[in-house]
């Protein structure tokens, strides 16, 4: 069966008639090539299933043309949102339509009645971020929230961490708008039972509530009784009952198989304005899971877990682990998260205090031994609940950041257990996994006995497959005899489908497919979930079949933390689980280039794909130095947000550079390579001819000649040589028996603008400092940090240079002197590529003592070290952090130090990358996509700015697009802090102690 189902992707000369035939009749993209294809194969589960094609139409009309056409073609068609699933509901092997691009729109809105229209491929995050203004939110919060479409989750009915009180997706679908297979187009809403056949549709409607007439009881009987149902088609919408049967709730949960959804109505509540949160800990696993039914009377609107993996795992995380320590009290071995949500925050703190005494009551108490051990954790500031809440929906992806081969693998994610039966369960289930040499994760929703449980497994391996079988159907039969479901959150797929007879029995299974074939007769739709369904073991569609292989590979960097090929290159790549948390359109700064394209190829998702793709040989020969692979990572600015926000920790920066060194061995260097990665070596002679080389500048001509000759765009003024270059007079500058520290002047600021180490040094003496900026050892050109090297793939340039630096500043580091920058991406590699390219102890030392010049000061005044006279400037200051100091938490004290400055104002711009990102926005085929970036939110907050703010940021790169796209100079914090020296010195009376000296 498995093989029928599975089918192929038809010959080369159908898809390639099919292919031409759609970009003839619609304007969308029609993506047929092998690299587009492998990037659609895989979702949030552990499948893969190459398809025939992609098509992202532009309109509905389009994605409707396409279900005509394939159908036309004998082409089955499977609709696609985020891509999230993690069941595979989102994988198959015909046509792919992804609607996440265009089709997302507010339809309608309708303030009064609470209620809107959307098109399916507008996400959650996206929605409520235009709903808020009203006052109104769609509840259903889903942890993938920021990349989840309403379209993927009415196909599988998803719930979120509130449904105890907002209910599923069903319960707040009002109708929907969707297209049957043959083209008929279908409002799916209320209809009252005396409906006659009149016409297609209301046929199809009279049908399918003479089924649930006919089968009530049986429904009654088969159907658990539980919320967190969402296995199968909900047939129990069609049974008779006093108010009238909702079509739209049959189409909800059908993931597809039955309609093309084109229009949702939504059910929108009131937005959350008061909450408090009490963490309730236990020294026991199995009373905490007992404890749940009893929390809930105190009616919150959530009671998550967290248990004691995921605390281990978050203490890890540098995002999480200040947040875990505020509100995490000794060593439990879980939590449960009990939210409180009423309007009056005086009701919500009495409930708060009611958990309190209802934890006493149950027998925990803080002095108890281990069993009982417990209390409650309040937490009122509003900060810190949003740091929780980031925490809990990041669970899932907290759990797979495990590095070793077995990971936690979703199939029996979701089961659902009336709660008196949760602690029961869990430690049965616990018992399951021991017994196939495994162990599990447990988190979420134990108000709704619905835990997201994870055996690890690793599916590579035959061995673990079988235990994956085993641990199912246990698992399953458990729920079975609990009268819970197997399915309560996360729907069928590939995974759950197999087991529906077992669940309902062959009645209801026999009902399935009369629903399924009355509506999609020749099985177009999304073929093989809910009904006929593969074994969910069939290897043979696995992201990892039998014959899965990685030869061994020469990799340039060191990824020795993780397992396989090319030293752990593999298995770095192979961290990312397609979760999609790269697909977010606001907060943070991961992914730059898929904010402005919104294509699966300019996501880290869609990169790691390719690359995992590409090392196993998949894409062909010679795919990771090929010219696709390079398409595929032409718009990653290497940012390193991913790094710090994938939640796996995905680090596409660092794979980008193994995929340019080995496209630079087999092809070579351009000549913009070449421009850009020696720069540092021929900065020195190109400053004695600085009025020759910035004419450049003001030629048109010779613009238009270096795009044509080295592809630097015409439309780019470079950055303006000087001969002037930092060149200090001394090695070392300031009090003898001042605080030693080393200045790394790079070759940015060094060349192009040394205003920024002439205030920086200014600072260093005035603090105190005794400021080291010794000439290299080999006394040749300056030191560098190699990025330039490591941009074009230059790996063992790079190595050379760092190998310079490390001699020079590997005896300051070794006596614990501070190594101080200003530039963030060279700096800050010293803490991150020089790593991977050196794990010796000179090395390893710099790594630990290289701090920016804002951290350094920071720290210095929170020890009460700094002493700077400092006075008064502006009223505000604009900052945009560099991508670079994001990554590594480095931001927050751009913030501080400019805090230092009495009475400045400290606004930051929500910003993601600036979009030049070193030689990027100079580049001319990337120069759009670098203004795109800008123009999200970047320039925009600059231009609206008042003249007598100032623009604040640290990159070199980030200065100049501010200049370029916004025209307003930006400075470095140095010469903000130089300028407030300044005004101190100059107006000495104007200065209060406290605000001439600050000890912070």
């Amino acid at each position: 069966m498995a093989a029928t189902w599975a089918g192929n992707t038809g010959n080369w000369a159908e898809n390639r008639a099919l292919a031409a035939r759609l970009s003839r009749e619609i304007t969308g993209e029609v993506l047929f090539d092998s690299f587009n294809r492998g990037r659609y194969a895989t979702d949030a589960s552990f499948y893969q299933i190459v398809p025939a094609g992609v098509v992202i139409p532009r309109n509905m009309d389009e994605a409707l043309r396409t279900l005509a056409v394939c159908r036309d073609a004998g082409q089955v068609v499977t609709p696609r949102g985020g891509g999230t699933s993690q069941c595979g509901q989102t994988v198959n092997h015909g046509v792919i339509v992804d609607l996440s691009k265009h089709l997302n729109r507010i339809v309608a809105l309708d303030v009064a009645n609470h209620s809107c229209v959307v098109e399916p491929g507008i996400v959650l995050d996206d929605l409520n971020r235009q709903l808020k203004k009203h006052g109104l939110w769609f509840p259903v919060d889903i942890s993938t929230a920021s990349r989840a479409t309403i379209g993927g989750m009415a196909g599988n009915n998803s719930c979120g961490g509130r449904s105890l009180r907002y209910g599923t997706m069903r319960d707040n679908t009002r109708s929907m708008d969707a297209a049957l297979a043959d083209g008929t187009i279908l409002h799916f809403g209320e209809v009252s039972r005396d409906i006659a056949a009149t016409e297609a549709g209301l046929a199809l409607f009279r049908d399918m509530l003479d089924l649930g007439e006919r089968e009530a009881a049986e429904i009654a009987e088969k159907f658990p009784k539980l919320q967190r149902r969402v296995g199968g088609y909900n047939l129990d919408a069609l049974v008779p009952r006093n108010a009238p049967n909702n079509m739209a709730h049959l189409l909800v949960g059908s993931e597809g198989t039955l309609a093309f959804t084109t229009q949702v109505e939504l059910k929108l509540w009131p937005v959350i304005r008061n909450k408090v949160l009490g963490v309730c800990h236990f020294g026991s696993f199995y009373q905490a899971m007992d404890a749940a039914q009893h929390l809930v009377k105190l009616r919150p609107i959530a009671v998550e877990l967290v248990d004691r993996t995921m605390l281990a795992l978050g203490r890890e995380i540098a995002m999480f682990e200040p947040i875990i320590a505020t509100a995490v009290r000794g060593d439990p071995d879980a939590v449960l998260i009990v939210e409180f949500a009423e309007e009056d925050q005086i009701e919500n703190i009495r409930r708060l205090k009611a958990l309190g005494e209802l934890m006493a009551d149950l027998g925990f108490g803080w002095g108890n031994p281990q069993r009982t051990w417990g209390g409650v954790v309040e937490i009122i500031d509003p900060g810190l609940q949003t740091g929780i809440a980031e925490f809990r929906a990041a669970g899932l992806n907290v759990m797979m950041s495990m590095k070793e081969e077995g990971k936690p693998v979703s199939f029996v994610e979701d089961c659902a257990v009336p709660l008196p039966h949760l602690a029961d369960y869990t430690e049965r289930l616990n018992a399951i996994f021991t017994k196939h040499g495994t162990r599990g994760t447990m988190y979420a929703h134990a108000s709704e006995g619905c835990l997201h449980v994870r055996p690890v497994l690793n599916l590579k391996l035959e061995k673990d497959v079988r235990a994956m079988r085993a641990i199912a159907e246990e698992a399953f039969a458990m729920v079975r005899e609990y009268k819970g479901s197997h399915s309560g959150e996360h729907g069928d797929g590939l995974v759950r489908s197999e087991f529906h007879e077992a669940m309902f029995g062959p009645c209801i299974i026999a009902d399935f497919s009369e629903v399924k074939h009355r509506f999609d007769p020749d099985n177009v739709l999304n073929p093989g979930k809910i009904v006929d369904a593969p074994k969910m073991d069939d290897r043979a569609l696995f992201r990892y079949p039998p014959d899965y292989r990685v030869g061994e590979l020469k990799t340039a960097l060191d990824w020795s933390a993780y397992p396989g090929a090319g030293g752990g290159f593999q298995g770095a790549i192979e961290m990312c689980n397609n979760n999609g948390a790269c697909r977010k359109l606001e907060g943070g700064v991961m992914c730059p280039s898929y904010r402005v394209t919104r294509d699966e190829k300019h996501v880290t998702r869609g990169r790691a794909n390719t690359l995992r793709l590409a090392i196993s040989g998949q894409l062909g020969p010679d795919a990771l130095a090929s010219d696709d692979m390079m398409e595929t990572l032409k718009l990653c600015v290497s940012c390193k947000a991913c790094r710090h926000e994938c939640p796996t920790g995905v680090d596409m920066a660092k794979m980008k550079i193994e995929v340019l060194a080995a496209r630079m061995a087999k092809h070579g260097l351009s000549l913009r390579d070449r421009l850009v990665s020696y720069l540092p070596r021929y900065a020195g002679m190109a400053a004695r001819f600085a009025p020759l080389l910035n004419w450049r500048n003001n030629s048109p001509l010779l613009r238009r000649l270096l795009e044509r000759v080295a592809g630097i765009s015409a439309r780019r003024a470079l950055p303006a040589w000087r001969r002037d270059v930092f060149e200090p007079d001394a090695e070392i500058v300031g009090p003898a028996d001042g605080r030693e520290v080393v200045l790394f002047a790079d070759t940015f600021n060094r060349a192009y603008e040394r205003e920024n180490l002439d205030a920086a040094l200014r600072v260093l003496v005035a603090g105190g400092y005794r400021v080291h900026v010794p000439r290299p050892a080999d006394d040749a050109r300056p030191l560098c940090c190699g990025r330039t090297f490591l941009s074009a793939g230059l790996v063992d340039r790079a190595r050379t240079e760092l190998d310079r630096l490390v001699t020079t500043y590997g005896p300051f580091a070794a006596r614990g002197v501070p190594i101080i920058g200003l530039e963030p991406s060279c700096l800050l590699t010293l803490r991150d590529e020089l790593l991977s390219l050196r794990s010796d102890d000179a090395a390893t030392s710099i790594g630990a003592h290289a701090l920016l010049l804002e951290e350094f000061l920071v720290r210095e005044a929170q020890a009460g070290r700094l002493q700077l006279r400092l006075g008064p400037i502006a009223g505000k200051v604009l900052v945009h952090g560099h991508c670079h100091q994001k990554s590594f938490g480095a931001f927050k004290s751009v913030e501080q130090a400019l805090r230092l400055v009495p009475d400045l104002a400290v606004e930051t711009i929500e910003s993601s990358c600036c979009g030049m990102a070193g030689a990027f926005g100079y580049a001319a085929e990337t120069y759009q996509a670098s203004i795109d970036m800008a123009e999200l939110s970047l320039l925009p907050a600059v231009r609206a700015a008042d003249p007598g703010t100032l623009i604040v940021a640290d990159g070199t790169s980030c200065r100049h697009q501010i200049a370029d796209g916004a025209d307003r100079a930006a400075l470095h914090v140095a010469r903000v802090l130089a300028m407030s020296l300044d005004t101190a010195q100059s107006n000495p009376q104007s200065l209060s102690p406290r605000k001439g000296i600050m000890h912070v």
